[in-house]
């Protein structure tokens, strides 16, 4: 297989857990290498996603690294196979790859669970929310890059897998816009909350103790669970966290904070208010 220009965040999760079975194997990567009769330097573009791998090499390295895990070889395989090319190439070049990878994450997930503390979550913005958001990045965008994000994340809406959204009530009052475009927003995501796979949750600022305020976070499901992904806007893009021991601080983040929440109708009825004060 030829080398890659931009491996995508998928790529680099296939590479990265192929690494990591090395070494819990404890193996090197020139032992790694001799075992199935290449160069270590094939095994650390593989690794490092420059280069892909086979079916039949993957589960050759697997055998060798003892994984006996079937269901996550398996997984492993349909990522090192996989030659999707989704709408998101359309944006190829012309928005960060961090959007792509976005793109690509959400079209492979499982299922999509998401704490949103300062701005309704992407999946449920309208157009004019999800302008406003984008207007106030710095340095400012250009007309057409702007644009483009705005395109691009409504191309991202079409949810059909579950999704479970715990919103503070801080990210309802606060207004990106004016208050014709908050209204506006509330009314999306009332509608949007009574499709049969979205549950959304609210946590009200009269909550007592509430100390994960800056739990903001997006968990996507894997086809197993050591294939899932969290995901942290930083000020320079979308960070993605696939350790295993972060995946299940997170979990429990996430449990914690749909536990304090007000319950699927009593949410729905708390943005009804909302939407009667602006």
């Amino acid at each position: 297989m030829g080398t890659r220009r931009e491996p995508t965040a998928r790529q680099k999760r296939l590479g990265a857990e192929l690494r990591r079975l090395r070494e819990a194997a404890g193996l090197s990567a020139r032992e790694a290498a001799a075992l199935l009769g290449v160069n270590s330097v094939q095994i650390s573009q593989i690794e490092s996603a420059i280069a892909g791998v086979s079916e039949e090499r993957l589960r050759r390295l697997a055998s060798h690294y003892a994984c006996t895990d079937g269901e996550f070889i398996e997984a492993l395989v349909a990522m090192a196979t996989d030659r999707t090319r989704g709408w998101w190439e359309e944006y190829r070049w012309l928005l960060p790859t961090s959007f792509l990878d976005l793109a690509e994450l959400d079209h492979h997930a499982r299922f999509r669970n998401e704490v949103a503390i300062l701005y309704v979550p992407g999946p449920l913005q309208t157009e004019d929310y999800a302008r406003a958001v984008f207007c106030a990045r710095v340095p400012e965008l250009t007309g057409e890059e702007l644009e483009l994000r705005v395109r691009h994340r409504m191309a991202r809406q079409q949810i059909t897998i579950p999704y479970e959204l715990v919103i503070h009530e801080s990210a309802l009052r606060i207004r990106v816009s004016d208050r014709t475009a908050s209204r506006t927003q509330l009314a999306r995501l009332l509608e949007r909350s009574e499709a049969h796979n979205i549950t959304v949750r609210i946590i009200p600022f009269d909550l007592d103790g509430f100390g994960l305020a800056a739990g903001t976070m997006t968990y996507m499901g894997g086809p197993v669970p050591k294939l899932d992904t969290v995901v942290r806007d930083t000020p320079y893009g979308s960070a993605f966290i696939d350790a295993e021991a972060q995946l299940g601080t997170f979990r429990t983040r996430f449990r914690k904070m749909e536990a304090v929440s007000l319950e699927p109708k009593q949410s729905r009825d708390f943005i009804h208010r909302l939407t009667k004060e602006l």
